[in-house]
């Protein structure tokens, strides 16, 4: 049996609970207890969530679980010494320990994602990136998973991490029947960036809002920094310098996501073939533009289009 723990701290918010629920299924659909569930804080007993109701929690113990998951909040706050502590000191026994949504700060305060890539949700992206520099903050994917550790972006994402820990733990074929249970998707598609706001990338100035304008509407352009700096009517370094403090991106990387995201809309609501969709979104090639989406998405443009197409039935099947 394994047994999965999830921390909890007064204010948390109560929809990380929904990650049980996974695991909860996976004992219904196998008819055994295949997973052991534990809600745990520092002190046990009544926790107040966020919006005001309270849950039973069992105090931390010397007890080892396989899996430790830190639930978020609503606000980005301190976590408690002795959740710090505890959480330092089950690292180095527990197979897995994960974050859903803000709980990422608390990982991060702990020590244990330095030098790895976590998410968060993209709202926090920003600020989990400028408090813990040695963290690799990658704030458009639904959940990462490096060695150990696991981090989600938002609060909903905690379902799709702990389907991926199923899918780890049992084999895709139980991951999806979970999924057909709690009627969601085995493997949602699209980063965070479908719900961020990608294309409205927040800049301060005119100038370089001026410059995301252009490169908005004018994809097919081969929009280097020699460019943009033009359009901004700033010297490249100084462009450079000022795009990066206001965006928290490089000009690179933000006119890569501006081209994936408008791929990924043709791809979702057209038919035009991958060279097309490509071609008109500046990327060189289909390869170039394959490896963009399995970066940032985990998945390659077919499947995209595979799965919005499979919604778009669904959706009229329920309506007919």
């Amino acid at each position: 049996m394994l047994s999965i723990a999830l921390v909890v701290e007064p204010q948390f918010q109560v929809m990380s609970m929904a990650a049980l629920t996974a695991f909860e299924f996976v004992n219904l659909v196998a008819d055994e207890q295949i997973y052991d569930l534990h809600l745990v804080s520092e002190t046990g007993g009544a926790v107040r969530t966020s919006f005001g109701v309270t849950i039973d929690s069992h105090p931390f113990d010397l007890r080892i679980h396989d899996t430790v998951i830190v639930a978020g909040g609503l606000e980005v706050v301190p976590a408690a010494a002795g959740t710090i502590g505890y959480l330092q000191t089950i690292a180095r026994h527990s197979r897995r320990l994960a974050a859903i949504c803000n709980g990422a700060f608390i990982l991060a305060e702990a020590g244990l994602l330095d030098g790895r890539r976590a998410t968060t949700h993209w709202a926090s992206a920003r600020m989990l990136r400028e408090r813990f520099p040695a963290v690799k903050v990658d704030e458009d994917r639904i959940f990462i998973v490096d060695g150990s550790i696991w981090t989600s972006a938002g609060m909903t994402a905690g379902l799709d991490l702990a389907l991926g820990m199923v899918e780890h733990d049992l084999g895709a074929d139980m991951a999806r029947t979970v999924a057909q249970h709690l009627v969601l998707h085995h493997r949602r598609a699209g980063g965070q960036s479908q719900h961020s706001a990608l294309l409205e990338i927040d800049a301060k100035s005119d100038r370089i809002q001026t410059a995301l304008g252009y490169a908005r509407h004018n994809l097919r352009s081969e929009l280097s920094v020699e460019e943009l700096a033009g359009v901004a009517n700033l010297s490249p370094r100084q462009f450079s310098r000022a795009f990066r403090a206001e965006t928290g991106r490089s000009p690179a990387k933000a006119v890569e996501h501006l081209r994936i995201e408008a791929a990924r809309v043709m791809m979702e609501q057209t038919r035009h073939p991958i060279e097309t969709v490509a071609a008109e979104t500046g990327f060189a090639d289909r390869e170039r533009m394959r490896r963009a989406f399995i970066r940032t998405f985990g998945q390659p443009p077919q499947v995209i289009r595979r799965n919005a197409q499979f919604a778009e039935a669904s959706d009229e099947t329920q309506h007919a």
